[in-house]
């Protein structure tokens, strides 16, 4: 059986950082997907899932560090369902059904994100240079020249 998820989409609201009792670090969000529309739908109607996710350890980190609302960003995941019971109404019980993200990608461009520094200055955090430098190195990898017998295989 697989159960993998793999979405594309928008915060809808900056991330809060949080942390167990353990000290395990733990940031949830919802991330706005867009949906084909239907033949017989309004063109002018935007359509889009809003789906709740929560990400644990080095990846809650990098959220909560390097994004902010409106952020575009790309998760991997496995969809997850949990209760509880309603402590505001006693013998109720609440479902969710959330994706737990195991990876992240960052997809907004540099050039996005500094014109979103200039026009809401006052609003989340903007990383600095560094976190592109890494990006940088991640697209710009150095060709090899191995022959067969170089792999293990």
């Amino acid at each position: 059986m697989i159960n993998r998820v793999i979405l594309v989409g928008r915060l809808t609201r900056d991330p809060a950082l949080r942390k167990t009792n353990t000290g395990r670090s733990v940031v949830s969000f919802t991330l706005a997907v867009d949906r084909r529309k239907s033949a017989n739908a309004d063109p002018n109607q935007p359509t889009a899932d809003f789906v709740p996710c929560t990400a644990w350890n080095q990846v809650a980190d990098l959220i909560a560090q390097y994004t902010h609302k409106g952020s575009q960003i790309g998760v991997e995941g496995r969809i997850q369902t949990r209760n509880y019971d309603d402590p505001n109404n006693p013998g109720k019980k609440v479902y969710v059904t959330e994706v737990v993200c195991d990876s992240l990608t960052f997809l907004d461009s540099r050039s996005s994100e500094s014109r979103q520094t200039t026009d809401n200055s006052d609003s989340g955090y903007y990383p600095d240079d560094s976190m592109y430098e890494e990006d940088t190195t991640m697209v710009d990898t150095p060709t090899l020249n191995i022959s067969s017998d170089d792999l293990p295989f």
